[in-house]
């Protein structure tokens, strides 16, 4: 019986192969105050690979360093099956300038520490955790081309970056002949579609993979909150963790919810594994982050790559969550535009 995760991605102009749903290790340790043990943790990055998954995600400041921790110790022996994903940029020492940021010094010492933690001479996938806008442009890809240079970093990547800063940079890279962005991590799913006005036509344009974190925004689109009125589910003014979840779960999400969970009735899945799903099949995404607390949250996010949804489906998803694509998009799309400027001529 082949593995659940059989297909894999080419993600962006890299060549590495990836699997379609990657496991982010955020939860993994309990520094934070919420989290998942150690044992648990295994646990869950077995079962990962067990289904056939390759394509693992950390950071540096992900529980103050213990996520990458866990999985130095985990990996051993099995290291080059992986491929590796951490971060920097994010301080790790509050109060010392130097500790975050995007710039030489934070790069070159962070990368030093996260391989010390995961116990590999290399990773796989560097990114920049956040964009630093103090920072050159051309002083974060010439500092990530040195490590790619000494062999420490195999790939580069940017997360949380507007799309200018993504084509700017790798037109910078690819005038000097540097290592370029082979991809950005965004957060994207049907509560936060945003990426679809710049950051999806770039990558699309440019060729550089789209990773997406928060498939789920949160947890809200597992269909776990109901509306105040609904006695069924938690209420919107408990068990939310983040007070961002708690601005996700708003009247807008809950109608989106309402779909998801009408499609997941038809086809016998979780509301959690329609919205994992739309994401997965959604232009241009090369891999979509599912993280879990408990192994059990795990396997239900990895059957998003057991079926697929139809092109019905899709709409009906895609109308309940749509944006408007805001302006100079809607303008320029305008029929009053496209007359003036093909002078009533079809263009295709």
């Amino acid at each position: 019986m082949p593995a659940l995760l059989d297909r894999f991605h080419v993600l962006g102009r890299s060549g590495l192969r990836v699997s379609p749903l990657s496991l982010g290790t955020m939860t993994f340790g309990t520094e934070w105050g919420w989290g998942t043990p150690k044992d648990e943790c295994r646990r869950i990055l077995d079962a990962y690979v067990e289904a056939g998954g390759n394509f693992v995600d950390t950071a540096n400041f992900y529980t103050g360093g213990t996520s990458e921790t866990f999985l130095g110790e985990f990996l051993a022996g099995r290291r080059d099956e992986i491929v590796l994903a951490t971060k920097y940029a994010l301080a790790m020492r509050p109060g010392d300038a130097n500790s975050g940021g995007s710039h030489r010094k934070n790069l070159m010492q962070s990368l030093d520490a996260s391989l010390a933690r995961l116990k590999t001479s290399y990773i796989d996938l560097y990114w920049v955790h956040a964009w630093d806008f103090t920072v050159p442009i051309d002083e974060v890809v010439r500092a990530l081309d040195d490590a790619v240079r000494a062999g420490k970093v195999l790939h580069a990547g940017v997360s949380n970056a507007p799309a200018w800063v993504v084509a700017r940079a790798n037109t910078m890279a690819e005038l000097r002949g540097w290592t370029a962005f082979c991809a950005t991590q965004v957060q994207y799913s049907l509560a936060e579609r945003a990426i679809e006005r710049e950051i999806v036509p770039m990558c699309s344009d440019t060729g550089v993979g789209v990773v997406a974190w928060s498939p789920l925004a949160g947890g809200v689109l597992s269909g776990k909150y109901a509306r105040a009125d609904s006695g069924s589910k938690a209420p919107l003014d408990e068990s939310l963790r983040k007070e961002s979840n708690q601005k996700r779960a708003n009247e807008r999400n809950l109608a989106i919810i309402a779909v998801a969970e009408a499609v997941a009735a038809e086809i016998g899945r979780s509301a959690a594994q329609v919205a994992v799903r739309w994401v997965m099949q959604r232009p241009g995404v090369g891999s979509v982050i599912i993280g879990a607390r408990t192994l059990a949250q795990l396997n239900d996010n990895l059957q998003a790559a057991a079926f697929e949804l139809s092109a019905e489906q899709m709409q009906r998803l895609d109308a309940a969550s749509r944006i408007e694509a805001g302006y100079p998009h809607d303008y320029l799309r305008s029929s009053t535009v496209t007359r003036f400027l093909y002078g009533g001529a079809r263009i295709e």
